[in-house]
């Protein structure tokens, strides 16, 4: 039939019943989910929410984007029920006194694109069974390409003195064919977890262990008051990172080129940088891998 969800095989769709039932509270670590069959962006439909008041623990998720974005106004679009696109609420700067998470400075706000880069890769590594890192700060490759990526925003609080709410993006390609991978501006070629041959391509599983995996990691940070190096996000980042110790090229959001060896990341999440005139700490910029 056309435009039915079952003409393609390899990407049957999502139910927002099973979804809801294994990750909505009391049975999971979420507050409400919404599937949309397709949206212009998940992100943009979160932070309207937000901006209505829409409590923490809101996720929407689409089979496909219209006007989905990445980092730096880029575009990222898939075929329908051909990845992942996935966008959560976060109020971390308002205490939770049930759960034992006091409010988190908004100077630790930047790690959670990198907490969420974490829990993609712990999420494709247990079910797609690939070996996955992560490019500063937080695109997914695998083989070396690109598979997926995040777009953390904040969103301003409407009372002057509130803490603003975060909204959090993950956007993974799982069955796209050769021909219908995106063109990288970087540079960086894409993939999809099929092309790299994941034992596994169900989308369903696939979304279930990334949100889980997304919640508890917050719970530990959370309950760490923000603090990435005592929850133990630090230590996991960098493990699963594949650009400290690597030659590097930095395109930085003025314009500016650099280049060294990125030797760490530090406390605020931001990557150390040794090149011939010091060390340079960047809290944003495109990371080209040199060999």
């Amino acid at each position: 039939m056309p435009g039915s969800p079952y003409t393609d095989l390899d990407r049957p769709p999502l139910s927002a019943a099973r979804l809801r039932r294994a990750l909505i509270a009391p049975h999971g670590p979420w507050r409400r989910l919404e599937l949309r069959v397709q949206t212009p962006s998940t992100n943009a439909e979160v932070a309207d929410a937000a901006r209505a008041g829409e409590p923490e623990g809101l996720v929407v998720t689409a089979e496909q984007q219209t006007a989905g974005r990445g980092r730096r106004g880029r575009t990222w679009q898939s075929p329908p029920r051909a990845g992942i696109a996935a966008s959560v609420l976060l109020r971390p700067g308002v205490a939770v006194t049930e759960r034992n998470w006091p409010p988190a400075p908004p100077a630790g706000y930047g790690w959670l694109p990198l907490l969420a880069g974490v829990a993609l890769v712990e999420a494709v590594a247990r079910l797609a069974e690939l070996d996955a890192g992560l490019k500063w700060p937080n695109d997914l490759l695998v083989n070396g390409a690109k598979c997926a990526g995040v777009l953390a925003e904040a969103v301003p609080a409407t009372a002057p003195t509130a803490p603003p709410a975060v909204v959090v993006g993950m956007g993974l390609n799982v069955t796209l064919r050769a021909d219908e991978l995106p063109v990288n501006p970087t540079g960086l070629p894409a993939t999809s977890l099929q092309l790299a041959g994941a034992t596994a391509t169900d989308r369903d599983p696939l979304l279930r262990a990334l949100l889980r995996s997304f919640a508890e990691w917050y719970d530990r940070w959370r309950r760490a008051g923000g603090d990435a190096v005592a929850s133990g996000l630090r230590e996991a980042y960098l493990d699963a990172c594949h650009t400290v110790g690597r030659p590097v090229r930095v395109l930085l959001p003025g314009g500016e080129e650099l280049t060294g060896e990125a030797t760490g990341v530090d406390a605020d999440g931001q990557l150390l940088v040794a090149t011939a005139t010091g060390e340079r700490r960047l809290a944003a910029g495109d990371v080209l891998h040199l060999r």
